[in-house]
């Protein structure tokens, strides 16, 4: 009997045991109630948990040295709309050299890219104009004299009632007439480029020279050339033998977005930045703004004279422009390491009240200028920012995440 006494002892034990878990988990696990931690348990780790930031994240000592934290700054920006284009010749300073005269090439004196002065010779033609006013002044030389010389004898005779006083009259209106068609013989061949030292020669050795001189009637470059010895060319016959451009300033030739062309006025200030010429800056201002908008492209052609006294500007070179629309605004502004682009195109900075724990905010941002970003929205003057790093920030908060 002892032993079967034994065992029931022991059922009631286990039994009563099990009733005593099953009234403590009920008292835990019932609706209502937070699960205490055990004793000993740390307390702050749970606290952490509960109140971790998404978008912040805390940085040890060691990560501090990896970030600067500074003030947001009030900064001022410019006014500005940006366009791409391309540099041309100011076409109000470029002339087409054709010749005055009809007639054939003989000798060019300039090729394309050679800097010319005004007057500089660009080439020469036989020209049979030229020829035939010189022939018209050498007779007219030679009437004028033989008239001279008979009424000098005219009068001679005079003196002793050799000849009447109507021979004499006749004489000297003679003299008078070859005078005036001297003149206009001398102002024909003057017509061609010649000096009146020129012309005196012509007299003086009676010999007619159907060479004719055409200069340059501007300084500047030789821009395109399509005249060829033994071509004959006429006046206003295109193409032009030679064109010079005047480079000392040039056309930035931009076209801007239907909707930003009410931004644009003429005389605004440009600042144009050329690919070939990095951190080089050239300035001009809008001279022209089309009338129309192009149907095809639903874009506005803007022009702008740009000064290049260095003559380094090229026509076709493509370029950047920047062009002033109004006056600068002052924003906040923060270091361009402080601001992120992420991966779903936002843009965000770090904000932090401890210098330790930097929360992630969305931000606006507007223009770039002297190593600063213009902030638009998402921060105030004077909160501190991760103005180095932010970077760092992102990345360490996208680990944390993973």
């Amino acid at each position: 009997m002892a032993p079967l006494v034994t065992m029931d002892r022991a059922r009631a034990a286990v039994a009563a045991a099990l009733l005593a878990i099953a009234v403590v988990a009920y008292w835990t696990l019932r609706p209502g109630v937070t699960p205490q931690p055990a004793a000993g348990a740390p307390q702050a780790a749970t606290h952490n948990a509960a109140s971790r930031d998404p978008d912040g994240v805390d940085l040890s000592d060691s990560q501090l040295a990896a970030v600067k934290v500074g003030p947001v700054e009030e900064r001022e920006f410019p006014v500005e709309k940006d366009a791409v284009g391309s540099i041309g010749f100011n076409e109000d300073m470029t002339v087409q050299v054709f010749t005055p005269y009809q007639g054939r090439i003989v000798a060019l004196f300039a090729e394309v890219g050679d800097d010319v002065g005004k007057g500089q010779t660009l080439f020469t033609i036989d020209s049979p104009d030229l020829l035939q006013a010189e022939s018209t002044l050498i007779a007219a030389a030679g009437v004028l004299e033989l008239n001279s010389k008979n009424l000098a004898r005219l009068r001679d005779l005079f003196t002793t009632r050799a000849v009447s006083q109507h021979d004499v009259e006749q004489a000297a209106s003679d003299q008078q007439t070859a005078e005036g068609n001297l003149r206009a013989a001398r102002d024909a061949v003057r017509l061609f480029g010649k000096t009146d030292a020129d012309i005196d020669t012509i007299i003086l050795k009676r010999s007619a020279d159907p060479t004719l001189v055409v200069p340059s009637p501007i300084t500047g470059r030789i821009t395109a050339r399509h005249g060829a010895p033994g071509l004959y060319v006429q006046p206003g016959n295109e193409p032009a033998p030679y064109t010079v451009a005047d480079i000392n300033t040039m056309w930035m030739l931009a076209n801007v977005t239907e909707t930003d062309s009410p931004a644009f006025r003429v005389g605004q200030q440009v600042h144009v930045k050329v690919t070939a010429l990095p951190g080089r800056m050239f300035d001009g201002k809008i001279t022209t703004v089309a009338a129309s908008v192009d149907p095809n492209t639903r874009r506005v052609s803007v022009r702008s004279e740009v000064k290049d006294p260095q003559h380094a500007l090229r026509s076709g070179m493509f370029a950047d422009f920047v062009i002033s629309v109004g006056a600068p605004v002052r924003s906040p502004a923060i270091a361009l390491d402080g601001v992120v682009r992420e991966g779903d195109g936002t843009t965000t900075a770090w904000i932090t009240a401890d210098r330790r724990h930097f929360s992630r905010r969305t931000v606006t941002i507007g223009q770039e200028r002297d190593g600063y970003r213009q902030i638009l929205s998402g921060v105030q003057v004077g909160e501190l920012v991760a103005s180095e790093g932010a970077l760092f920030l992102s990345n360490t908060l996208s680990t944390a995440s993973r």
